[in-house]
Parts: C-alpha cells; sequence; structure tokens
C-alpha cells in the first residue's frame, strides 16, 4: 500500500506546499476506489479549505476519529495509512506528472462505468446523448499551470500580444475582411441570420470553397442535405458551372476539374451528415477525434449547416423552452471552438417576422434571443426582388466583436445562385445604400434604388 501513488500523492499533499496548491484542485474523492484513502483525502481537503494551511499527521488522525461513519476495522486502516506518510523528497515535477496522469486516468475509467450505466437504462437522470460529453469531458483532464494574467508583471508579454499578427481565416470577399478586420479568428461562433431559400447554405458552401482553395483544412457538417448535395454545391462553385450542368459533364471532363482544384490546394474537405436534431457538439467532438485518429485531419474551420436543427448534450428539446435550448446549442458550439482552436461558421433562421421584414434585427433571431449573445459575429442575409434582379445580396452587421459594428453597417455582394458563388461588386454599388455607416462614403439623401419588400 505504501508503494501505490495514492498513498504518494496524500503523502505530498500534508507535506508539501507547492505540490498541494498545484494539484489539488483537480482532485476528486471519487478517484480513490480505497474507501480509507477517500475518507482521508476528504479530510485534508476539508482542513485545507476552512484555514487555508496543511494539517499534521495528529490532526488527520483526531480528525478522522471524529467522524462518526466509520467502522472500527476502516478507522484501524485510516491511522495505518496516515502513519505511513512521510516527507521524503520526490521529484516534484515527476510527482505532478504522475499525479496528472492518474486523475486522468481515474477520470477516465468512472467516466466509462457512468456511460455503461446510462448506455443500460440504469441512470434516471441522463440519456445516452450525454456519453459523448462525459467521454469528452473525462478525457480532457489535465493540470492548467496558468494562474491568471499578472497585469505589472506580464506588461511586456501583454505589449506583445497586442503587435501580434493574428491568426485569422480570410473571406475571399472584401467587405467581409474589412468588417472583420482581416478574417475570422480562432475559438470563435460566427452566424449567418437568414430566411429560407435566401442564401444561407449557399454563403457556407461558398466559404467552405474559399477556404479550402486557400489551403485550409475544412469540416462541413450538414444536418438538412445529403453530404452529396453539399459537394455537388462546392463542385459548382469551383468548376464556375451552373449547378444544373453537372449531371451532364462527361467523365473525362469531370475528372480533369477535379484533378485541377486538387493540384491547386494543399487543403482538404470533409463533408459529414448528420440526421436532423440527432446530433450536438459532443458527436462533433467524437468526429474530429475520429478524422484525426483515421486520417490524421485536423480542421482549420468549422462550418455547421445549420444551428437550430442540432441538438444539446445538456437538454432535450421537448422538456425545455426554446430560449434555453438554442441557448445551450449556441454555448456548446462556442465551447467547441474554443477548445478546438479554430472559428465555426452557422446559420440560423429568422422569426416569421423577419422573414417578412423590410429591414431585419437582431430581434428576428428563431426562437432565442441567447444566441445573438452568445455569438461573436452576426449577420444578416437579406434579398429582395430588385437585389435579385441585380444579382446582389444584402449583408447587415448584427453583432461585431471584431471591429465597429456602425462602419460598414451595410453592404452588398454580388451573388451567382445557378453557380453556388459570391463575388465582390464595384465600390459604387455600396454609395446607394441607406443607413449604411459606411464613414467617409458618400450616402445620397434620397436613395436610387427602393428596398420594399426584403426578404430575408
Amino acid at each position: 500500500m505504501i508503494d501505490r501513488i495514492e498513498n504518494k500523492i496524500l503523502s505530498n499533499l500534508i507535506f508539501v506546499e507547492d505540490y498541494m496548491r498545484k494539484v489539488l484542485p483537480f482532485i476528486k474523492d471519487v478517484y480513490f476506489d480505497n474507501a480509507s484513502e477517500k475518507t482521508i483525502f476528504q479530510e485534508i481537503l476539508e482542513f485545507i479549505n476552512q484555514y487555508d494551511g496543511l494539517p499534521s499527521k495528529s490532526v488527520l488522525t483526531i480528525e478522522v476519529e471524529n467522524r462518526k461513519d466509520l467502522s472500527e476495522d476502516m478507522f484501524k486502516e485510516c491511522v495505518t495509512i496516515i502513519n505511513s506518510f512521510n516527507d521524503e523528497k520526490v521529484d516534484q515535477t515527476w510527482l505532478v506528472d504522475s499525479t496528472e496522469k492518474w486523475c486522468k486516468e481515474r477520470a477516465v475509467y468512472l467516466a466509462l462505468m457512468e456511460s455503461v450505466k446510462i448506455a443500460d437504462g440504469k441512470d434516471e437522470k441522463q440519456n445516452r446523448d450525454a456519453i459523448p460529453s462525459i467521454l469528452s469531458e473525462a478525457l480532457s483532464v489535465s493540470f492548467d499551470d496558468h494562474i491568471g494574467h499578472d497585469y505589472f508583471a506580464d506588461a511586456q508579454s501583454r505589449y506583445e500580444f497586442y503587435h501580434l499578427k493574428e491568426d485569422k481565416i480570410k473571406f475571399d470577399l472584401d467587405m467581409f475582411n474589412k468588417i472583420t478586420k482581416g478574417g475570422l479568428p480562432r475559438k470563435t461562433l460566427n452566424i449567418a441570420l437568414a430566411g429560407t431559400g435566401v442564401g444561407k447554405s449557399l454563403f457556407m458552401c461558398h466559404q467552405a470553397a474559399s477556404c479550402l482553395m486557400e489551403g485550409k483544412n475544412v469540416l462541413y457538417i450538414t444536418l438538412e442535405m445529403a453530404e452529396e448535395r453539399i459537394a455537388e454545391r462546392i463542385d459548382a462553385n469551383l468548376f464556375n458551372v451552373d449547378i444544373k450542368s453537372i449531371i451532364e459533364l462527361p467523365k473525362p471532363m469531370y475528372d480533369t476539374k477535379v484533378e485541377k482544384i486538387t493540384k491547386k490546394t494543399h487543403g482538404q474537405l470533409i463533408i459529414k451528415e448528420y440526421p436532423t436534431a440527432a446530433a450536438h457538439a459532443g458527436h462533433f467532438r467524437a468526429l474530429l477525434n475520429e478524422l484525426h485518429l483515421k486520417k490524421s485531419f485536423t480542421p482549420d474551420i468549422i462550418f455547421i449547416d445549420y444551428l437550430n436543427i442540432c441538438s444539446s448534450s445538456r437538454y432535450k428539446g421537448t422538456i425545455v423552452n426554446s430560449y434555453t435550448f438554442v441557448k445551450a446549442i449556441a454555448e456548446e458550439l462556442r465551447g467547441l471552438a474554443v477548445e478546438s482552436n479554430l472559428p465555426i461558421v452557422s446559420a440560423t433562421q429568422t422569426t416569421r417576422s423577419g422573414f417578412g421584414s423590410t429591414d431585419v434585427d437582431i430581434t428576428d433571431t428563431s426562437e432565442s434571443f441567447g444566441l445573438p449573445a452568445t455569438a461573436d459575429f452576426m449577420f444578416a442575409l437579406i434579398s429582395t426582388e430588385e437585389l435579385e434582379g441585380l444579382n446582389q445580396i444584402m449583408v447587415k452587421q448584427l453583432k461585431n466583436r471584431y471591429n465597429d459594428p456602425t462602419m460598414f453597417k451595410r453592404f452588398v455582394v454580388g451573388i451567382d445562385r445557378a453557380k453556388m458563388k459570391l463575388y465582390n461588386v464595384e465600390d459604387s454599388a455600396q454609395k446607394n445604400i441607406v443607413d449604411s455607416g459606411q464613414g467617409d462614403a458618400e450616402v445620397s439623401e434620397k436613395p436610387t434604388r427602393s428596398f420594399a419588400g426584403f426578404k430575408v
């Protein structure tokens, strides 16, 4: 028993304060499978929390003796273990690493046991959808040495941070790069708001194609259309052909186009389909792990088409209100973005009032105002008959953590629905947009175009 890692951990918790401060926040009493060791840990933890100091062996013995829930045999075993503690010097780097390994192994074991219980229907509080999150949480157990930013001591590193060029995923659309200061930062959730048929999927397919041609690894998750249909849209975009004409391409021509695209980029594109409302962030996290293991594929950006038809790892849609449900989905996706160190792009539907509105606002977000509160960047896609006639679609900023959202509040981009493409328009096209907040751009007092009858 003396040579067990559990004994080393408990012994050093009462003899080495630096070790205690570093590891104690990560150790749980359930990690100890020996009841006596668990009891001793509980008393150590309670003493430290109450007195902010290390208990002695004699103090631990007294506290254990005062417990009313121990049998005589268990009390004797606790005393034997406590008496075995000593202040023998142990390499602290090794001990911290060994403690971290032990914590992770115990967390994974307990998560597996809990998952089996859930899978067997023996847990009344959780269903099987919770299993991926439980396992993922266990696998993520690690000791974080960072305890916060010291304002004065870290001033130099802070200055370097200010002047560090942030790694961003660029758009191939100039206006989007302007309003995001060069693209989408990592660890962010970015949302397009639009009605059915306006262009949510088109926007994401176009941007996925653009990122691929920039040499980025792209993961496209679809919960609405089949994998082949998404690939067909991206084919139309990259081939620069009418989507309806793809089926008419002879096999040699099709192969030649795919080969040319392959030679132009070192990026990869993976499209994964899930049934509507059947997948959540836990499934996506498991997919990332599987792609890494089986294909050595790590995405630079993830597209999720679309947010409202995801599920939540925390709630069932039938037992909570839509606000709580959609907000939970958004929080889980943003958590995945932070954990995976990449941007996530998704979309949401407008409300019924937003669909027929002449102007879209953040309140027109379908089902949940909690969604815009969670997102880092959110914009509406707006269409009218007149804009369609000009092969344009309007973009309106709704929320922007990357830049001043009042600058270029509204703007237009070109759209080719047949080829599933977006493109830059002439600067003059932006000058006729009313209340656009274009800064120094000249805005006419009377618009030359009518924007009545918006479709969003």
